[in-house]
This record gives C-alpha cells, sequence and structure tokens, in this order.
C-alpha cells in the first residue's frame, strides 16, 4: 500500500500534437494557508478555487480538529469559521496530515503558541522527512517536541504556556520554515522578526496582511527582515485561489516537448516568488507567451500559451531555486530532451522533500537511457535531444506525486513508453492529472506498457 489507497501502475507512451486549454487545480501553497488562516480568523473566512487534492483535505481535516468549523459548499468552493488567534482547542486525537509536508509544518506553527498538546503523524514518506528544521525556532517560542530520531513523526508537541517572541534568521531557505515561524508569532506577544537570506514564496506574507496582521516587510544587508506584531485579531476574507504554476508545469512541459503542440494554461499564478520555471523554460528556447495579466485574490496571474519548442541545455542559476523548487523533476524531465546538458545547482532542498528527489531523477533518468551526474547539492541532465531519450523502464515514484507526473511527461516524448510503478500519490496534488492530459491528447493511461 503507497499510503494514498491501492496501488496501480500508470504508463505514457509517445503521442501526437498535444491541444487544447488545461484548467490546473488552484495553488496547494496558497490552499494550505487559506485553511490555517481562516481557522485562526474571527468569523466565516470562503474560500473559492481551493485545491481539493489530499493534501489540502488533510489539512481541512486538521483545522476541525483544532475546532474550526470547515464546510465544503461546492467543488472548490469552502468555508471555514475560525477560532481566532489563539484559540485552538487540544485535538481528541492523533492528527494524521498524510503526505503533506507544507501541511503539517504549518500546522505545528500554528499551534506551537498556544497551550495545548498535539500528536502528528502522516503516510510512510512523511514519517521520514525531518521536523527539526520546524521545531528547533518554534522551541525558541517556548513550544517542546517529542517524535523520533532526526526528528520524525509521529511526534507530539506541547504549546508555549507562556510563549515569548523570536527573532530568528533562517539557515535554509524554506518557505515552510519561514511560514511556521510567522504562525507561531501571531500568538506571541510583540514582535517576532524573521530574516530570510534569500527569498522564498510569499504567500504567508501576502495572506497574513491580507488577513489584517500587522506585518512589515524590508530588504535589508542580511537579506529580507519580516516583522510580525504578535496576537493580532484576524478578520475572515474570501479567498480566490490562483491555479498552481506546479501543477501547471506539467501540461507546460508536456506541450514544450511533444512536437506540434500548442496548448493554453489560463489564470497561472505569477507570483515573482514561483516563476523561476518560466524564465528558465524561455531560457533553455521554449516558446511561452503570458497572456491577459491580471490579479486574483491578491496574486499576479496570467495565461500561458506553451506552444513545443527546440530546447537546449542552460546552467539554472542557483539563485533561483527557491523560486521553482518543487519544478526540479520536471525540469530534469525536459533537460532530458533538450541538447546539451543542463546543470542545476544549489537544489541540496530537494533531497529532503517527498523523497530524495535528486536520486529519484537520476535512477530513473537513467533507467531511461539518460546520462546523468549528481552530487549532494547539484545535478546535471546530459540531454539527448527531441527524439533520442530511449524510455522503456519502469520507474519508481517513491510515494512521490511530482516523481510520478515528471516521468509521465517524460514518456510522452520517449521512443518507447515510461511507466511509473505507482500512480497513486498523484491525488495529493493534481487529482485530475490523468483527464486533463488525456484531454489534451496525451496517451496516459493505467497498466503496465
Amino acid at each position: 500500500m503507497s499510503g494514498h489507497g491501492e496501488t496501480f501502475t500508470m504508463t505514457a507512451r509517445a503521442s501526437g500534437p498535444l491541444s487544447g486549454t488545461a484548467e490546473v487545480p488552484g495553488d496547494k501553497s496558497i490552499s494550505h494557508r487559506a485553511m490555517i488562516l481562516g481557522a485562526l480568523a474571527v468569523g466565516e473566512t470562503r474560500v473559492t478555487g481551493l485545491l481539493e487534492g489530499q493534501d489540502v483535505l488533510d489539512t481541512a481535516r486538521a483545522m476541525q480538529a483544532f475546532g474550526a468549523t470547515v464546510t465544503r459548499h461546492g467543488p472548490g468552493a469552502w468555508s471555514v469559521l475560525g477560532v481566532g488567534t489563539g484559540g485552538f482547542a487540544e485535538p481528541a486525537d492523533v492528527i494524521d496530515c498524510g503526505n503533506s509536508g507544507t501541511g503539517v509544518r504549518l500546522i505545528i506553527g500554528a499551534m506551537a503558541t498556544t497551550p495545548i498538546t498535539a500528536t502528528f503523524t502522516g503516510d510512510a514518506s512523511l514519517r521520514k522527512r525531518p521536523m527539526g528544521r520546524v521545531t528547533d525556532p518554534l522551541a525558541l517560542f517556548g513550544a517542546r517536541a517529542y517524535g523520533r530520531a532526526g526528528g520524525r513523526l509521529p511526534m507530539t508537541v506541547v504549546g508555549a504556556a507562556d510563549p515569548v517572541p523570536v527573532r530568528y534568521r533562517l539557515p535554509v531557505a524554506s518557505a515552510q520554515v519561514k511560514s511556521a515561524v510567522l504562525l507561531a508569532g501571531l500568538n506571541a506577544p510583540g514582535e517576532t522578526v524573521l530574516i530570510e537570506p534569500e527569498a522564498t514564496r510569499d504567500h504567508s506574507e501576502r495572506m497574513l496582511a491580507g488577513f489584517g496582521a500587522r506585518l512589515s516587510v524590508e530588504d535589508g544587508p542580511e537579506g529580507r527582515i519580516i516583522a510580525l506584531a504578535g496576537q493580532p485579531e484576524l478578520v475572515a476574507q474570501s479567498v480566490a485561489v490562483p491555479r498552481d504554476p506546479s501543477s501547471a508545469a506539467f501540461p507546460v512541459a508536456a506541450a514544450l516537448i511533444v512536437p506540434g503542440s500548442d496548448v493554453l494554461v489560463p489564470g497561472v499564478s505569477q507570483n515573482p516568488t514561483r516563476n523561476g520555471l518560466v524564465a528558465t523554460l524561455v531560457e533553455m528556447g521554449a516558446d511561452i507567451a503570458l497572456e491577459n495579466p491580471r490579479e486574483e485574490g491578491g496574486e499576479p496571474v496570467a495565461d500561458l500559451r506553451v506552444r513545443a519548442s527546440a530546447l537546449r541545455g542552460i546552467e539554472v542559476p542557483p539563485a533561483r531555486a527557491a523560486s521553482m523548487i518543487d519544478e526540479y523533476p520536471v525540469l530534469s524531465a525536459i533537460a532530458a530532451l533538450a541538447e546539451g546538458p543542463t546543470v542545476m545547482r544549489g537544489v541540496k532542498e530537494l533531497r529532503v522533500k517527498e523523497s530524495d528527489r535528486i536520486d529519484a531523477m537520476a535512477r530513473g533518468l537513467e533507467a531511461n537511457g539518460v546520462r546523468i551526474e549528481e552530487g549532494e547539492d547539484w545535478f546535471i541532465v546530459h540531454g539527448c535531444g527531441p527524439d533520442g531519450v530511449p524510455g522503456g523502464a519502469t520507474v519508481a515514484s517513491r510515494l512521490d506525486h511530482r516523481i510520478a507526473m515528471a516521468f509521465l511527461v517524460l514518456g510522452l516524448a520517449a521512443k518507447a513508453p515510461v511507466t511509473v510503478d505507482d500512480g497513486s500519490p498523484i491525488a495529493t496534488s493534481f487529482p485530475v492529472f490523468e483527464p486533463l492530459m488525456t484531454g489534451l491528447g496525451a496517451d496516459i493511461a493505467r497498466g503496465a506498457a
């Protein structure tokens, strides 16, 4: 069992031109935060366009366990009746966060400065992921965490009875750690200051301000300095969730590598802390046009018009890693079909995602005839050219949705079919991946080749 239900293989085969409109789901990062901040606000928050993947549904259930009232009104339409800052109740049972590293880390942050105790667990993949990067700074507020060796789930967190504000410098570029600290700071008196040497996705800052938190962001010699005044009264909001750029990456990638393709991906977030992949693909020679730029739900969005392109390998600037960290698996698949090497550095964060994504992509690409070099925080894909990937292998998805989808995209342009051993993790972030892709003309089906 995968932890996502019954396992099933999926296979992708070389396809004819892809065409049509790919309406990808709502942004996962924003969906998580809408649920959590809605639960911490006073009044009823209304959310439209919510991603109804398993990760977000697990967060919604967790908010109910902490005392919020969460109601689904229709596809993507939800409401959260919040309990107010510091109002979380002690859960009656263990909180199961499934596969979601974002969900569990943000939830732990949100409860860490409330005098309650909660125990967290997750699926086999999540139980391998380190939580110390979050619990260490939360200990500065006065919270205590008791987990397995290496700071892993299952873990019991005892919230601080008398929290104190903190000043914390992020040791790694992680939006999850940043967000956990900011959420903890909400219920600490005084001002919590967070220093971010390298900018990461800023959805938490945007949404906190939208809910009424007193927050300032300045650039200084140390990096971005985020100051949050504690114990505000957050006010319920209406949140329109833009479409997820990490999910959009898969139909975008497929359109680029399948000859003759022309695909429109509407309403995709163009938040500057999330759009590194598009910049990278354009540098590789991709024909991507941003149409109808606008703002939705406080986030910049645009429609992406993507046409098949001849791509060349490049060296991706390490400073761009934080803005596209979740897109490196599918970028690796695209790079396999480009001319020349694509060099990716400063990506050690990939080692501690749902799987070790550098190792997962390296082993899967090698099995499909692509030459790879790798180190602890770097990865080079030696492109085979548009018609040069042999394919023909079955790849281990490792309980990782993005690994599974990346190799299914690769199979659409490889010489022989590419199979993933388990497609069930895809439901955590992109539950409509299969019908959306086949609707564009992709030859993706359940079962082995």
